[in-house]
Protein backbone atom coordinates (compact mmCIF):
# COMPACT_ATOMS: atom_id res chain seq x y z
CA UNK A 1 0.00 0.00 0.00
CA UNK A 2 2.82 2.44 0.57
CA UNK A 3 4.67 2.02 -2.15
CA UNK A 4 1.67 2.34 -4.54
CA UNK A 5 0.41 5.24 -3.04
CA UNK A 6 4.05 6.80 -2.95
CA UNK A 7 3.67 6.34 -6.33
CA UNK A 8 0.05 7.90 -6.87
CA UNK A 9 1.38 10.71 -5.42
CA UNK A 10 4.80 11.62 -7.52
CA UNK A 11 2.78 10.93 -10.39
CA UNK A 12 -0.18 13.83 -9.60
CA UNK A 13 2.03 16.11 -8.06
CA UNK A 14 4.14 16.48 -11.34
CA UNK A 15 0.73 16.50 -13.11
CA UNK A 16 0.52 13.33 -14.47
CA UNK A 17 -3.24 11.75 -14.67
CA UNK A 18 -3.47 8.01 -13.46
CA UNK A 19 -6.54 5.54 -13.33
CA UNK A 20 -6.97 3.25 -10.05
CA UNK A 21 -8.13 -0.13 -10.59
CA UNK A 22 -9.67 -1.26 -7.50
CA UNK A 23 -11.94 -4.83 -6.56
CA UNK A 24 -14.38 -2.84 -4.99
CA UNK A 25 -16.66 -6.07 -4.84
CA UNK A 26 -16.35 -9.92 -5.12
CA UNK A 27 -18.18 -13.32 -4.87
CA UNK A 28 -17.53 -16.87 -4.97
CA UNK A 29 -13.94 -18.14 -5.79
CA UNK A 30 -11.97 -14.59 -7.49
CA UNK A 31 -8.07 -13.99 -7.78
CA UNK A 32 -8.32 -11.12 -5.55
CA UNK A 33 -10.63 -9.74 -2.95
CA UNK A 34 -12.72 -6.41 -2.23
CA UNK A 35 -9.29 -4.01 -1.66
CA UNK A 36 -7.07 -5.33 -4.42
CA UNK A 37 -5.27 -2.54 -6.15
CA UNK A 38 -3.26 -1.05 -9.01
CA UNK A 39 -2.51 2.01 -10.78
CA UNK A 40 -2.39 2.16 -14.29
CA UNK A 41 -0.36 5.24 -16.16
CA UNK A 42 -1.57 6.28 -19.66
CA UNK A 43 1.40 4.25 -21.50
CA UNK A 44 -0.04 1.11 -19.68
CA UNK A 45 2.40 0.53 -17.16
CA UNK A 46 1.27 -0.68 -13.87
CA UNK A 47 1.81 -0.77 -10.03
CA UNK A 48 0.30 -3.21 -7.81
CA UNK A 49 -1.76 -5.92 -8.86
CA UNK A 50 -5.74 -7.15 -8.54
CA UNK A 51 -4.66 -10.80 -8.90
CA UNK A 52 -3.13 -11.45 -12.45
CA UNK A 53 -4.72 -13.20 -15.28
CA UNK A 54 -6.84 -12.05 -18.12
CA UNK A 55 -8.48 -9.86 -15.27
CA UNK A 56 -5.82 -7.62 -14.21
CA UNK A 57 -4.62 -8.17 -18.34
CA UNK A 58 -8.17 -6.64 -19.33
CA UNK A 59 -8.78 -4.11 -16.69
CA UNK A 60 -5.02 -2.57 -18.04
CA UNK A 61 -6.47 -1.69 -20.94
CA UNK A 62 -9.77 -0.83 -20.11
CA UNK A 63 -7.84 1.59 -17.37
CA UNK A 64 -6.21 3.48 -20.43
CA UNK A 65 -9.05 4.03 -22.12
CA UNK A 66 -10.04 5.58 -19.03
CA UNK A 67 -7.57 7.70 -19.05
CA UNK A 68 -7.99 8.97 -22.76
CA UNK A 69 -11.58 9.70 -22.23
CA UNK A 70 -11.13 10.66 -18.35
CA UNK A 71 -13.84 8.99 -16.96
CA UNK A 72 -14.52 7.03 -14.19
CA UNK A 73 -16.62 3.86 -13.65
CA UNK A 74 -17.48 0.43 -12.43
CA UNK A 75 -17.05 -2.98 -14.65
CA UNK A 76 -18.08 -6.34 -13.80
CA UNK A 77 -16.32 -9.38 -14.67
CA UNK A 78 -17.61 -12.75 -14.65
CA UNK A 79 -14.82 -15.32 -14.03
CA UNK A 80 -16.70 -18.57 -15.77
CA UNK A 81 -15.91 -20.43 -18.68
CA UNK A 82 -17.80 -19.99 -22.25
CA UNK A 83 -19.80 -16.87 -20.62
CA UNK A 84 -20.60 -13.70 -22.54
CA UNK A 85 -17.24 -11.49 -22.72
CA UNK A 86 -15.40 -15.21 -21.99
CA UNK A 87 -11.50 -13.99 -20.05
CA UNK A 88 -10.70 -17.93 -20.39
CA UNK A 89 -10.85 -18.05 -16.60
CA UNK A 90 -12.93 -20.88 -14.34
CA UNK A 91 -12.70 -19.36 -10.98
CA UNK A 92 -16.35 -19.48 -11.22
CA UNK A 93 -16.69 -15.45 -9.26
CA UNK A 94 -18.07 -12.36 -10.19
CA UNK A 95 -15.60 -9.24 -9.84
CA UNK A 96 -16.81 -5.75 -9.36
CA UNK A 97 -14.11 -3.10 -10.20
CA UNK A 98 -13.84 0.16 -10.02
CA UNK A 99 -11.95 2.48 -12.76
CA UNK A 100 -11.27 5.50 -10.55
CA UNK A 101 -9.52 8.35 -12.63
CA UNK A 102 -7.21 10.80 -10.89
CA UNK A 103 -6.39 13.47 -12.28
CA UNK A 104 -2.86 15.35 -11.89
CA UNK A 105 -4.03 18.24 -10.01
CA UNK A 106 -3.05 20.18 -6.34
CA UNK A 107 -6.12 18.81 -4.96
CA UNK A 108 -5.49 15.59 -6.09
CA UNK A 109 -2.02 15.84 -4.22
CA UNK A 110 -3.14 16.92 -0.90
CA UNK A 111 -5.27 14.11 -0.75
CA UNK A 112 -2.88 11.69 -1.95
CA UNK A 113 -0.53 13.27 0.98
CA UNK A 114 -2.38 12.81 3.58
CA UNK A 115 -2.65 9.11 2.80
CA UNK A 116 0.78 8.52 3.05
CA UNK A 117 0.94 10.51 5.87
CA UNK A 118 -1.41 8.14 7.61
CA UNK A 119 0.31 5.00 6.48
CA UNK A 120 2.66 6.27 8.73
CA UNK A 121 0.60 6.30 11.50
CA UNK A 122 -0.10 3.61 14.36
CA UNK A 123 -3.83 3.04 14.53
CA UNK A 124 -6.80 1.55 12.65
CA UNK A 125 -7.95 3.42 9.81
CA UNK A 126 -9.96 3.12 6.62
CA UNK A 127 -9.96 4.99 3.56
CA UNK A 128 -13.41 5.32 2.41
CA UNK A 129 -14.28 5.75 -1.57
CA UNK A 130 -17.86 7.81 -2.12
CA UNK A 131 -18.78 6.66 -5.69
CA UNK A 132 -21.46 9.27 -6.86
CA UNK A 133 -23.19 7.97 -10.00
CA UNK A 134 -19.54 5.87 -10.88
CA UNK A 135 -18.10 8.99 -12.71
CA UNK A 136 -17.28 11.41 -9.83
CA UNK A 137 -15.63 9.92 -6.47
CA UNK A 138 -14.72 11.50 -3.27
CA UNK A 139 -12.26 10.00 -0.80
CA UNK A 140 -11.72 10.15 3.25
CA UNK A 141 -9.72 8.59 6.00
CA UNK A 142 -11.94 7.06 8.25
CA UNK A 143 -11.40 5.29 11.85
CA UNK A 144 -14.56 3.59 12.10
CA UNK A 145 -15.61 0.25 10.98
CA UNK A 146 -14.82 -0.66 7.54
CA UNK A 147 -17.45 -2.54 4.94
CA UNK A 148 -19.37 -1.29 1.77
CA UNK A 149 -22.57 0.05 1.45
CA UNK A 150 -24.60 2.28 -0.38
CA UNK A 151 -26.87 4.75 -0.08
CA UNK A 152 -29.39 6.25 -3.04
CA UNK A 153 -27.04 6.97 -6.19
CA UNK A 154 -23.62 7.20 -3.45
CA UNK A 155 -21.90 3.97 -3.31
CA UNK A 156 -20.05 3.68 -0.05
CA UNK A 157 -16.39 1.28 -0.56
CA UNK A 158 -14.22 0.97 2.67
CA UNK A 159 -11.09 -0.72 2.78
CA UNK A 160 -8.64 -0.87 5.43
CA UNK A 161 -6.06 1.52 5.20
CA UNK A 162 -3.45 1.19 8.06
CA UNK A 163 -3.75 -1.27 11.35
CA UNK A 164 -2.51 -0.09 14.92
CA UNK A 165 0.47 -2.35 16.02
CA UNK A 166 3.98 -3.09 15.79
CA UNK A 167 6.12 -5.94 16.07
CA UNK A 168 8.22 -6.27 18.54
CA UNK A 169 11.45 -8.57 17.22
CA UNK A 170 14.19 -9.16 20.48
CA UNK A 171 17.52 -10.29 18.92
CA UNK A 172 19.23 -8.94 16.41
CA UNK A 173 20.93 -12.08 15.01
CA UNK A 174 20.88 -13.59 11.29
CA UNK A 175 17.13 -14.55 11.69
CA UNK A 176 15.90 -11.15 12.64
CA UNK A 177 17.93 -9.89 9.64
CA UNK A 178 16.07 -11.91 6.98
CA UNK A 179 12.69 -11.44 8.64
CA UNK A 180 12.37 -8.16 9.39
CA UNK A 181 13.12 -6.70 5.47
CA UNK A 182 9.70 -9.66 4.79
CA UNK A 183 7.65 -8.41 7.34
CA UNK A 184 8.09 -4.73 5.95
CA UNK A 185 7.17 -5.60 2.60
CA UNK A 186 4.18 -7.12 3.84
CA UNK A 187 3.18 -4.39 6.03
CA UNK A 188 4.30 -5.04 9.75
CA UNK A 189 6.34 -1.69 11.28
CA UNK A 190 8.99 -3.62 12.52
CA UNK A 191 11.05 -2.54 16.25
CA UNK A 192 14.38 -4.74 16.51
CA UNK A 193 15.59 -4.89 20.10
CA UNK A 194 18.84 -5.87 21.61
CA UNK A 195 20.74 -5.27 24.55
CA UNK A 196 24.17 -5.18 22.42
CA UNK A 197 24.48 -2.03 20.12
CA UNK A 198 26.37 -3.71 17.72
CA UNK A 199 23.41 -5.80 17.39
CA UNK A 200 20.40 -2.87 17.66
CA UNK A 201 22.38 -1.42 14.29
CA UNK A 202 20.48 0.61 11.72
CA UNK A 203 23.64 -0.74 9.35
CA UNK A 204 21.72 -4.24 9.95
CA UNK A 205 18.34 -3.21 9.94
CA UNK A 206 17.36 -0.41 7.26
CA UNK A 207 13.49 -1.60 6.95
CA UNK A 208 13.21 -1.14 10.43
CA UNK A 209 10.83 1.40 11.43
CA UNK A 210 12.87 1.92 15.15
CA UNK A 211 15.81 0.27 16.94
CA UNK A 212 16.26 -0.25 20.28
CA UNK A 213 18.77 -0.84 22.84
CA UNK A 214 17.31 -2.53 26.15
CA UNK A 215 17.89 -5.20 28.64
CA UNK A 216 16.20 -8.17 27.44
CA UNK A 217 15.29 -8.92 31.67
CA UNK A 218 13.47 -5.54 31.85
CA UNK A 219 12.91 -4.12 28.12
CA UNK A 220 8.99 -2.80 29.92
CA UNK A 221 10.88 0.51 30.58
CA UNK A 222 12.13 1.39 27.25
CA UNK A 223 9.09 -0.58 24.88
CA UNK A 224 5.73 -0.84 25.59
CA UNK A 225 3.77 -3.87 24.30
CA UNK A 226 -0.35 -2.98 23.57
CA UNK A 227 -2.79 -5.46 23.05
CA UNK A 228 -2.32 -4.83 18.81
CA UNK A 229 1.13 -5.16 18.84
CA UNK A 230 2.92 -9.00 17.71
CA UNK A 231 5.86 -9.88 19.93
CA UNK A 232 9.19 -12.04 18.41
CA UNK A 233 11.34 -13.82 20.41
CA UNK A 234 14.43 -14.51 19.10
CA UNK A 235 17.23 -13.55 21.24
CA UNK A 236 21.09 -15.25 21.52
CA UNK A 237 20.27 -17.44 24.52
CA UNK A 238 17.86 -19.53 26.55
CA UNK A 239 17.67 -17.17 29.39
CA UNK A 240 17.36 -13.74 27.50
CA UNK A 241 14.31 -15.92 25.43
CA UNK A 242 12.56 -17.18 29.25
CA UNK A 243 13.54 -13.19 30.17
CA UNK A 244 11.42 -12.19 27.62
CA UNK A 245 8.38 -14.29 27.61
CA UNK A 246 7.72 -13.87 30.94
CA UNK A 247 7.72 -10.02 30.83
CA UNK A 248 5.56 -10.09 27.15
CA UNK A 249 3.22 -13.29 29.02
CA UNK A 250 2.00 -10.51 31.39
CA UNK A 251 0.97 -7.86 28.36
CA UNK A 252 -2.04 -8.44 25.56
CA UNK A 253 0.08 -8.70 23.28
CA UNK A 254 -1.59 -10.52 20.36
CA UNK A 255 0.53 -12.36 19.19
CA UNK A 256 3.89 -14.09 21.29
CA UNK A 257 6.38 -16.34 19.05
CA UNK A 258 9.32 -18.41 20.55
CA UNK A 259 12.00 -19.98 18.82
CA UNK A 260 13.33 -23.30 19.64
CA UNK A 261 13.29 -26.69 19.77
CA UNK A 262 9.98 -29.05 21.31
CA UNK A 263 12.51 -29.43 23.96
CA UNK A 264 13.30 -26.36 25.20
CA UNK A 265 9.59 -25.24 24.80
CA UNK A 266 8.47 -28.29 27.21
CA UNK A 267 11.15 -27.17 29.66
CA UNK A 268 9.94 -23.27 29.38
CA UNK A 269 5.96 -24.39 29.90
CA UNK A 270 7.41 -26.09 32.99
CA UNK A 271 9.61 -23.13 34.56
CA UNK A 272 6.50 -20.67 33.73
CA UNK A 273 4.51 -23.10 36.13
CA UNK A 274 6.75 -22.66 38.88
CA UNK A 275 7.36 -19.71 38.87
CA UNK A 276 3.82 -18.77 39.16
CA UNK A 277 1.82 -18.46 36.11
CA UNK A 278 -0.80 -20.29 35.66
CA UNK A 279 -0.60 -23.74 33.81
CA UNK A 280 -2.22 -22.70 30.73
CA UNK A 281 -0.38 -19.15 30.31
CA UNK A 282 2.26 -21.03 27.81
CA UNK A 283 -0.88 -22.05 25.46
CA UNK A 284 -0.64 -18.40 23.98
CA UNK A 285 2.24 -18.83 22.84
CA UNK A 286 3.42 -19.79 19.10
CA UNK A 287 5.86 -22.29 19.53
CA UNK A 288 7.84 -23.29 17.40
CA UNK A 289 7.44 -20.38 16.41
CA UNK A 290 6.48 -20.11 12.55
CA UNK A 291 4.30 -22.12 10.25
CA UNK A 292 5.24 -25.89 9.78
CA UNK A 293 7.09 -25.73 6.49
CA UNK A 294 10.43 -27.62 7.46
CA UNK A 295 12.29 -24.29 7.64
CA UNK A 296 16.30 -24.79 8.43
CA UNK A 297 18.19 -21.68 6.80
CA UNK A 298 17.53 -18.22 8.34
CA UNK A 299 15.78 -17.24 5.12
CA UNK A 300 13.34 -19.77 5.05
CA UNK A 301 12.60 -19.26 8.96
CA UNK A 302 12.00 -16.00 8.58
CA UNK A 303 9.12 -16.90 5.56
CA UNK A 304 7.50 -19.23 7.92
CA UNK A 305 7.50 -16.78 10.64
CA UNK A 306 5.90 -13.96 8.00
CA UNK A 307 3.58 -16.49 6.84
CA UNK A 308 2.29 -17.55 10.46
CA UNK A 309 1.82 -13.84 11.26
CA UNK A 310 -0.43 -13.18 8.30
CA UNK A 311 -2.41 -15.80 8.72
CA UNK A 312 -2.85 -13.94 12.68
CA UNK A 313 -3.32 -10.39 11.13
CA UNK A 314 -5.83 -11.92 8.66
CA UNK A 315 -7.65 -13.05 11.62
CA UNK A 316 -7.79 -10.23 13.36
CA UNK A 317 -9.16 -8.19 10.64
CA UNK A 318 -12.31 -10.12 10.38
CA UNK A 319 -12.91 -9.99 13.84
Amino acid sequence: MKKLFSSIYAAVRNGEDIVMVSVIGESGSTPRGAGARMVVKKDGTSIGTIGGGAVEYRSSHLAVEALEQKKSYIQGFRLRPNDIADLGMICGGDLEVYFQYVEGNSENTALIEEINMQLERDEDSWLVTEIHGEDRWTMQISHEIDGSTKENDIKYFKEPLTKAGKVCIFGGGHISQKLVPVLDSVGFKCFVIDDKPEFANADLFPNAKEIVVADFADFGAVVGINPSDYVVILTRGHKNDYDVLSQALKTDACYIGLVGSRTKIGKTRERLVSDGFPEDAFDRVYAPIGTAIKAETPEEIAISIAGEMIKVRAGLRNI
